[in-house]
């Protein structure tokens, strides 16, 4: 684990809904530290133009649309921003009937490797951004929302991992854990309005097979929705002890309840500082 002193770079890392965004944000916009974010990253930079092309894909539909983008007399574009993901959300989709807003499952995988390789990238340019931050922006401090999927796509368990080497040499790794009664929550929200995620691989295909044994459905007769509430129970579970390990092998943990706590900037340092000294 990188040692830490007072104003080092700090990438916080866990579950949607433990704070990540929320102390990114206060830093910003209290302190006047950097705000790096790794989902704002993914969908200007490394997958605008997929997402852009599958708005232009919708729009061809409509014969009134279709002639102006033909002629080029309109502009479509992506307007995402820290706050609001919904057209990266909305390209990755769910899989399952067409009639209820499913897309086929292989064309769900091909998005999902898109936003790993994606992913990857700009967890990749962590470093690059600390630089620029101090050298173009002038900013003192950084601090990089990871996003909830990080643990999906690098392993804590190799001491070469190109991502975790990256994002350990240059911040303090910082973990928000949350408890049983926080994954409660999350499914309950998530229950409330089931959004697209990203997934590693192999456990969203054997999610998929689970799902389809169990309900005897046939692929195009999955309810998106449905589907994608049954997985999330099983996520929260996959994800907890790979974000475990990033913490031990690379980092530090904090709870999510003491986040919840935190009401301003020097609080969140006070925390970081006395876990990493712990």
């Amino acid at each position: 684990m990188k040692k830490y002193k007072s104003g080092d770079p700090i990438a916080v890392l866990g579950m949607s809904g433990v704070g990540k965004t929320r102390i990114a944000a206060m830093m910003r916009h209290e302190a006047d530290w950097f705000h790096y974010s790794v989902d704002y990253r993914i969908g200007t930079r490394y997958m605008d133009e997929a997402i852009v092309d599958n708005f232009k894909r919708e729009a061809m539909k409509a014969p009134f649309l279709r002639d102006l983008l033909k002629s080029d007399s309109i502009y479509i574009s992506s307007n995402i921003t820290f706050e609001n993901l919904e057209p990266l959300s909305t390209y990755l989709g769910k899989p399952g009937d067409p009639a209820k807003g499913g897309i086929p499952f292989e064309e769900y995988l091909r998005r999902q490797r898109q936003h790993r390789d994606a992913e990857v990238a700009a967890l990749l340019d962590t470093p690059l951004f600390v630089n620029k931050a101090r050298d173009i922006y002038g900013y003192s401090h950084f601090i990089c929302d990871t996003g909830g999927s990080i643990c999906e796509v690098v392993d804590p368990g190799d001491k070469d991992d190109p991502v975790l080497n990256a994002l350990s040499e240059t911040c303090l790794i910082v973990y928000i854990e949350g408890d049983a009664a926080h994954a409660d929550a999350l499914k309950a929200r998530f229950d409330k309005s089931p959004k697209p995620m990203y997934y590693n691989e192999e456990f969203l295909k054997r999610c998929w097979s689970d799902y389809l044994g169990e309900t005897g459905l046939t692929e195009d007769k999955v309810d998106p929705d449905v589907f994608v509430r049954w997985g999330f129970a099983r996520l929260i579970e996959w994800r907890a002890p790979r974000y475990k390990a990033i913490a031990d092998h690379w980092g530090v943990s904090v709870s999510a309840r003491e986040i919840e706590e935190i009401r301003d900037p020097a609080a969140f340092l006070s925390l970081v500082e006395n876990a990493a000294a712990g």
